[in-house]
C-alpha cells in the first residue's frame, strides 16, 4: 500500500507533533504493513521538519541489526534512520527524561565516516571510508503507543531515534567478537557481543549503503554511524535518574562511554 503526497505530509505531522509534545500516537497500519517507499519518504519529510528548526544532520543509524533486537520488537529486517546535533549528548553528560515518552537504551558501537560516500557508484564500500570506531549508546524512544509498531511504521518514524552517546574514537579494528556489558549505575543490566549485530557490525555499512542507495539518504565526510544494538534495550524509567543513574557501556577493546540519566525536568510523556 503506498501513500499519497498529502498522506505523507500528515503523517510525518503527527510524529513530528508526537516527538516535539512527547505524547504517544496509535501506528497507522494497525499491525498490517505498508509501502517501505513510503515510509522512507515519510521519514524523509519528517526530518526536514526538523532541520528547517534548525538541527544539523550528523550521521545516521541502523536499526534491528541484532537477534535480540529482532526478537524483541517482532521484526526481522534492517532499517535506517537520521541522526541530528539535536541528539547528540556528550560522553558523561546528562540526558533529561522530560522530554521522552518511553525511552530505552541499547549499548552499540559507532563509525566515523571520513569522506563523501559515491552512492552512485555501485563498487563503493562505506567500509574504506571509516577512519575511526567507538563505544556507543543509544537512546531509542518510540512515538507510538506501548512500542507497537508495524515495520513501516517504526521507519516512519525515523527508527525510534532520540539522542546518542559517543565514546573516545579508536582507530579501526577487528569488531566481530568483543563482549560488551551495560550498567546502570551499579548493576549489570545486560551482557553481549557485538556478533549480535549481524555477526560484525562491518556488514551493517553495506546494508547501510544499499538502503541509502535505493531512498536517497546521503552519506557525508564527518558522519556519525551507528552500528546497531549489541544486546536488547533496556526501559529507563524516572527511578533510573536517581542514586546511582549513570548508565554505562563497555565494549572491550574500545572502552567506554556513559551518560547520566536525569528525572525529567521539562515535563514527560504518556504511553
Amino acid at each position: 500500500m503506498s501513500l499519497t503526497d498529502g498522506e505523507v505530509v500528515e503523517l510525518a505531522h503527527e510524529l513530528d507533533d508526537a516527538q516535539t509534545s512527547a505524547h504517544a500516537v496509535t501506528g497507522r497500519s494497525g499491525g498490517e504493513d505498508w509501502d517501505v517507499a513510503s515510509a522512507y519518504r515519510v521519514q524523509r519529510h519528517l526530518m526536514s521538519r526538523r532541520h528547517s528548526r534548525g538541527e544539523r544532520p550528523i550521521g545516521l543509524k541502523l536499526g534491528f541489526t541484532s537477534r535480540a533486537k529482532m526478537r524483541q520488537m517482532g521484526v526481522h529486517e534492517v532499517i535506517v534512520g537520521q541522526l541530528t546535533d539535536a541528539m547528540d549528548v556528550p560522553d558523561g553528560g546528562e540526558l533529561d527524561l522530560g522530554g521522552l515518552i518511553h525511552p530505552r537504551v541499547e549499548p552499540e558501537v559507532a563509525f566515523r565516516i571520513a569522506r563523501d560516500v559515491d552512492l552512485d557508484d555501485p563498487r563503493t564500500s562505506i567500509a574504506t571510508a571509516v577512519d575511526a570506531v567507538a563505544p556507543a549508546l543509544e537512546i531509542i524512544d518510540s512515538r507510538y503507543r506501548d512500542f507497537r509498531f508495524s515495520y513501516a511504521d517504526v521507519i516512519a518514524d525515523n527508527t525510534s531515534a532520540a539522542a546518542f552517546v559517543i565514546g573516545p574514537w579508536t582507530a579501526v579494528r577487528p569488531l566481530d567478537n568483543l563482549a560488551v556489558r551495560m550498567d546502570i549505575g551499579p548493576r549489570t543490566v545486560s551482557v553481549g557481543t557485538t556478533g549480535a549485530i549481524l555477526g560484525d557490525p562491518i556488514r551493517g555499512l553495506r546494508l547501510l549503503a544499499e538502503i541509502s542507495r535505493r531512498h536517497s539518504i546521503p552519506i557525508r565526510a564527518g558522519d556519525v554511524v551507528l552500528a546497531g544494538a549489541a544486546t536488547a534495550a533496556v526501559p529507563l524509567t524516572e527511578g533510573t535518574g536517581g542514586t546511582g543513574g549513570t548508565v554505562t557501556a563497555q565494549v572491550s577493546g574500545l572502552g567506554r562511554v556513559s551518560v547520566r540519566v536525569v528525572p525529567g525536568r521539562n515535563g514527560g510523556g504518556a504511553s
